[in-house]
């Protein structure tokens, strides 16, 4: 896949990530005939195979809810080359008119700014908290037990492996910049004691929700784009809407459009969006 005339553009920690919906040209759909219909189809087939087969590359594959768009594509791979590259095949995959794109994200995965540090885990919970002396065998063990769990976050946020689970939500998002609302002029130790209530709010959905944030500040319309993963789309609603209540969305969050889509194996997709 790598060419070796080009750079690779892989960022010091993360992967690239894209966004990709797109609406099926019925009409130009309906000019092919059934070989043409069925090379088309096994063409894309090849194409996803190809793209999951790559290293450290991952392929979601969707239907597209509402017609907004009619099938969507999440792509996450190390190399902006190859992103690039992938993108423009997929596009293209089953013929130069069939697919029509619709909206495009791109952003990168990125750790938090307000993880909480070892540091204040040991100072905060088990000295203040728990009443653990520091240097004892309990406190070092819950430092050790820290370490672990944090270890697994970061991998998730910077190096995701998403699960098939069959609801995912996509939207972008920014924080205001308005007057007396402007996010950026908070000190960090208050954007930091925020979000941790916000985060709070996110750990009681474990298990139902499965949710990645990836950056996007300079690269894309917004400042983050938000993917959700669920089974249950009641889960996504009342996610959103407890949210919404918190002061981190309720004064400084601002919003794009909401997709929604459903992952499919593609012969169901193709059933679907009627290929």
């Amino acid at each position: 896949m790598s060419n070796p005339e080009i750079a690779p553009l892989v960022p010091r920690e993360g992967w690239h990530v894209m966004h990709l919906f797109y609406h099926v040209d019925h009409a130009q759909w309906a000019l092919f005939n059934d070989e043409e219909k069925r090379q088309a189809k096994t063409r894309l087939t090849e194409l996803v195979q190809e793209i999951r087969a790559t290293p450290d590359t991952h392929l979601l594959i969707f239907s597209v809810a509402t017609p907004k768009a009619d099938l969507g594509f999440m792509l996450l791979t190390p190399d902006l080359h190859v992103a690039n590259l992938y993108e423009k095949q997929l596009t293209l995959s089953l013929g130069p008119e069939i697919l029509s794109p619709a909206y495009s994200y791109l952003s990168q995965t990125e750790s938090s700014e307000y993880t909480t540090s070892r540091q204040d885990y040991g100072t905060e919970t088990l000295a203040e908290e728990k009443g653990l002396k520091e240097g004892s065998p309990e406190f070092e063990a819950g430092l050790k037990e820290f370490d672990e769990r944090m270890a697994h976050y970061l991998k998730h946020r910077l190096y995701p492996v998403l699960p098939d689970w069959p609801v995912i939500c996509f939207y972008p998002m920014s924080k205001r910049r308005n007057g007396a609302d402007n996010w950026y002029a908070l000190d960090f130790d208050a954007r930091k004691k925020l979000m941790a209530g916000h985060a709070r709010v996110g750990r009681t959905y474990s298990g139902r929700i499965l949710q990645l944030i990836t950056g996007s500040t300079g690269l894309d319309e917004f400042e983050w784009g938000v993917t959700l993963l669920a089974k249950d789309t009641i889960d996504i609603k009342s996610i959103v809407y407890e949210m919404r209540f918190d002061e981190v969305t309720a004064r400084y969050g601002e919003f794009g459009d909401f997709y929604i889509g459903m992952q499919l194996p593609l012969d169901a997709l193709f059933r679907r969006v009627c290929l």
